[in-house]
């Protein structure tokens, strides 16, 4: 018997009407003669609408009230799937993240995972039942209530899915969502991208983190260390999805699987700094107290000045300036200078480690369409090119078209079949 963890995300249990369809999926899969341990988010936009609430009753609710507050919303979730569930027959048992036995690390609006207790999941499921517990959340060890950030509910399955030791049973963590998988590029943005059959952890987490949003990166990365295969699939579809999975030897065959756009970046620079030990950290220690995520960093040295740039999320360019004009204060010298109207486009694939000419085919199609490149950042499965925000969504397109991806799902499926 194998047990399958099924996470469901706001829009899936957006009204009754989805809750139900939600509900016979699950009965699916248990009348499959499998175990079924489900996660859910809270309904539709419940989050950003509890936080306005919270914003009409204090100017700076504390992170804990808000913790509590915000847990609320997939309480009610859980109570109405799992009563969902009991109206077409299935026994069910809705579990806050700490009933459920999850453990955080304590800290309000953005915890991390620290241990899962299976008992009570164990307890559940030998008693027929299935657990249905509250995604994005888990309490401290001394049991305060805390949340898991955004997209919390993904990292909420996958960290079950691995205390459940799912793929030793030969299940798997399903995440149903509003898309039917993992794409070759954001098909909102790029008409004729491919859905993928599979793709590595690896991959995932690299696009996940350079803008696309159907998995968030922290589920990935617990995925990948934890060997939980992902299945993302459409919560009102019975279609197969994406299986995210450890990279096998067929998978470094293709070059690249898929290509990110990040269309909002500012970037940062200090220019005239005094070249010296120690300022590099003295800066990023001041932007990373504001919380805030840097993406690209170059540095050029002349002599004993240097110059030092960034790029960082529009929405965060406020408070970066704040960071970085104390600095500038600090050494006693230098001037800021922020550029908008910036995006990032990237390419990604472990084929890179073993393929050449992935660069030069990126730059050349670029150049052909007279896209410039302002910036450049490369790993060892991925391609970044900084471009200007009004040649953003071309130039996705054209790199999509470049590396022959309009086609990489339709091969792969091919290939499993065979």
């Amino acid at each position: 018997m194998a047990i399958f963890v099924q996470k469901f995300g706001g829009t899936s249990v957006g009204d009754p009407e989805r809750i139900a369809r939600c509900a016979l999926r699950i009965k699916e899969r248990r009348d499959e003669g499998h175990q079924v341990v489900v996660v859910v988010s809270a309904m539709g936009h419940t989050t950003d609408e509890l936080i306005r609430l919270a914003g009409r009753v204090s100017k700076s609710p504390s992170r804990r009230e808000l913790d509590m507050l915000m847990a609320t919303g997939e309480q009610v979730s859980v109570a109405l799937v799992a009563m969902a569930l009991e109206q077409i027959g299935v026994p069910a048992t809705s579990l806050t993240g700490a009933q459920a036995g999850i453990t955080t690390d304590g800290v309000h609006g953005n915890s991390r995972v620290t241990a899962v207790a299976r008992a009570r999941l164990e307890e559940e499921l030998g008693l027929g039942r299935v657990p249905v517990v509250c995604g994005f959340q888990g309490a401290s060890g001394s049991g305060e209530i805390t949340t898991l950030g955004r997209g919390g509910s993904d990292t909420t399955a996958v960290a079950l899915a691995s205390a459940l030791k799912v793929a030793e049973t030969g299940g798997v963590c399903e995440i149903f969502t509003d898309v039917d998988g993992v794409y070759t590029a954001d098909p909102r943005l790029v008409a004729n991208a491919s859905k993928l059959a599979r793709i590595s952890y690896e991959e995932m987490l690299e696009l996940a983190l350079l803008g696309a949003q159907v998995m968030h990166p922290r589920a990935v990365l617990f995925g990948e260390r934890y060997g939980v295969p992902i299945h993302v699939r459409h919560s009102q579809r019975p279609d197969e999805g994406t299986l995210i999975c450890r990279e096998s030897p067929e998978m470094e065959e293709v070059m690249v699987v898929g290509a990110a756009l990040k269309p909002d970046l500012g970037r940062v620079s200090l220019r005239r700094i005094p070249n010296n030990p120690g300022v590099q950290g003295m800066l990023f220690e001041a932007v990373a107290k504001a919380g805030i995520l840097v993406d690209d960093i170059v540095q050029t040295e002349f002599g004993e000045i240097a110059s030092i740039s960034f790029t960082v999320d529009h929405s965060d360019l406020s408070d970066v300036k704040i960071a970085a004009s104390q600095v500038l204060d600090r050494v006693g010298t230098g001037e800021l200078a922020i550029e908008i109207g910036l995006a990032k486009v990237s390419v990604v694939g472990t084929g890179m480690k073993s393929h050449v000419g992935v660069a030069s085919k990126m730059f050349t199609a670029l150049g052909a369409a007279g896209i410039a490149i302002h910036n450049i950042t490369t790993s060892e499965i991925k391609i970044s090119c900084i471009v200007s925000k009004p040649d953003a969504q071309r130039a996705l397109g054209i790199v999509h078209e470049a590396f022959g991806l309009e086609s990489l799902g339709k091969l792969q499926a091919a290939s499993t079949a065979g």
